[in-house]
């Protein structure tokens, strides 16, 4: 059975996720590394649904200790117009440099299941990681299993956010719709 680390963005889009890949053969186990989602509470909510969830479904999930919201503000200022290419190179590298560091066969992402998300975009950035690292990039479009994924989410009693994580897009979800939307530069997650 191939081993794959999965970065999860969040318990919802992780549990419709983790079913499909274990049905796939896959021996999965989930990271949590979102230094994007903001603010700390947030990411808080979050880390906990996505715990709850993998105690409910007996998945093995890693936390890397702190929360790198300073890294991750580095690397998005300035590059604001291209932010969902930097966050998803920040989150994939540390991905990928935890799966080569512990021999997963390969690695990918719950971002794969959103519709709000860039998909070919995710697949670019990936790849490039992968090429970088040497540890293979699994992609799949798990788009048809969102609504699964919020069957399950109910199922489960997960926490469902309303923003992708970020301050930015936080800001085009509850931020006056009018400045918001000259600001927006790529979709909102789920």
């Amino acid at each position: 059975m191939a081993t794959l680390l999965l970065h999860a963005c969040c318990g919802p889009c992780a549990s419709y996720s983790v079913e499909h890949l274990r049905y796939e053969g896959y021996q999965v186990t989930a990271l949590w590394y979102n230094p994007n989602i903001h603010p700390f509470q947030e990411h808080q909510r979050r880390l906990e649904a996505m715990q709850r969830l993998a105690q409910a479904i007996d998945l093995p999930l890693l936390i890397p200790q702190g929360y790198e919201l300073i890294r991750y503000l580095r690397a998005i200022v300035g590059h604001e117009a291209e932010r969902c290419r930097y966050c998803f190179r920040l989150r994939f590298a540390k991905t990928a440099e935890i799966a080569r560091q512990n021999a997963f066969a390969t690695f990918t992402t719950t971002l794969l299941i959103s519709p709000h998300q860039k998909h070919e975009l995710l697949r670019q950035v990936g790849e490039e990681v992968a090429a970088e690292t040497g540890v293979s990039f699994l992609y799949q479009d798990l788009r048809p299993g969102f609504s699964q994924s919020r069957r399950l989410s109910k199922e489960h009693d997960l926490y469902r956010q309303q923003y992708c994580g970020c301050i930015y897009s936080e800001w085009e979800r509850f931020g006056r719709a009018d400045i918001a939307a000259e600001a927006k530069q790529c979709s909102p997650g789920d």
